[in-house]
């Protein structure tokens, strides 16, 4: 589904921008991943329940010399440049009881879209380095292990 808005429109309130903090597994055999999320103020969301794949595909884009781009990364680029568009942020949210996200663009025209797996967001902003916006109702205090 597609929805046009303004990119640039100011930051809304409940909100908060995060930076990836760790990216592992929750399981031995990395089945399960999990990703913390950081922001400014030190509060914390802690993300899992997606597969250890999107963690290996994360893990690989933070690094200087990671594993090629996964296929499905490399099609949104390329829809991306034959439509000029960038992907400039990420929103999470719930959604009942999962995550979802929304994924805004930019170019001749703006286009958001809405309703996508959380993981898949986070690994595409992982992949733009680009900012990744959580509903601040998630944020915690840090969690001592």
């Amino acid at each position: 589904m597609r929805y046009t808005m303004d990119i640039d429109q100011a930051q809304e309130p409940d909100y908060e921008s995060v930076k990836i903090d760790y990216v592992g597994f929750v399981d031995p055999y990395a089945v399960e991943g999990m990703v913390i999320l950081k922001a400014d103020n030190g509060k914390e969301f802690h993300m899992r329940a997606f597969s250890g794949e999107v963690v290996k595909h994360i893990s690989s884009f933070n690094e200087d010399e990671g594993e090629p781009v996964p296929s499905i990364y490399k099609m949104i680029e390329e829809i991306c440049d034959h439509n000029d568009l960038l992907l400039v942020k990420v929103k999470i949210y719930e959604s009942g009881e999962v995550l979802r996200a929304n994924l805004y663009f930019t170019g001749k025209k703006d286009l958001i879209l809405r309703n996508y797996r959380a993981s898949d967001a986070i690994t595409l902003a992982s992949y733009y380095t680009i900012p990744i916006l959580v509903r601040k109702n998630l944020l915690k205090e840090t969690m001592e292990v």
